[in-house]
């Protein structure tokens, strides 16, 4: 029995784009911590592991979608 590739490629593009959006939502709600708003209030920035969770969520949502529309 062989797969089809198609239709796995938009499954996984799928899940990429859910997971990019949990990681995005992930770290901004982590951006509201207590520990986050001392460190953006001192140095003017989000912390490293906010900035991680917006960038994974970024790709993850790109390739997604790419995955999920390339034919």
């Amino acid at each position: 029995m062989q797969a089809n590739f198609g239709s796995s490629s938009k499954i996984i593009g799928l899940i990429l784009v859910v997971l990019g959006i949990g990681f995005a939502v992930w770290g901004f709600q982590m951006s509201g911590s207590v520990g986050s708003q001392v460190t953006q209030a001192v140095t003017g920035a989000d912390t490293d592991k906010v900035m991680t969770y917006y960038i994974f969520g970024a790709i993850s949502f790109v390739v997604g979608i790419y995955l999920f529309l390339k034919k």
